[in-house]
């Protein structure tokens, strides 16, 4: 079996018991984000699976989306990164 080489770890496991590894990863031309394909790139990052640089030329993000992606999970978890939810989590 050929393993291709890359940069940095293989797999890492989360918190929750979760594997990641870069099979997870939604597709690098994905359009459509959905909470967990934005979970699962926030999670990515934040075990160290991709650098925050490597995730935002990837997915064509800009720092502040990213960054707003972070805050909504770690203040409201998964449903706060739900489109749906947006409405109940912005200040007036």
């Amino acid at each position: 079996m050929y393993l291709k080489k890359v940069e940095g770890p293989r797999a890492v496991k989360t918190a929750d018991g979760r594997v990641l590894c870069m099979g997870d990863l939604p597709a690098e031309d994905t359009q459509r984000w959905v909470a967990s394909r934005k979970e699962t790139v926030v999670l990515a990052v934040e075990y160290g699976l991709l650098s925050k640089e490597t995730a935002l030329d990837r997915y064509g993000l800009s720092d502040e989306e990213f960054d707003s992606w972070c805050f909504a999970r770690n203040r409201y978890g998964f449903n706060g990164l739900k489109a749906t939810n947006a409405k109940g989590t912005r200040q007036p």
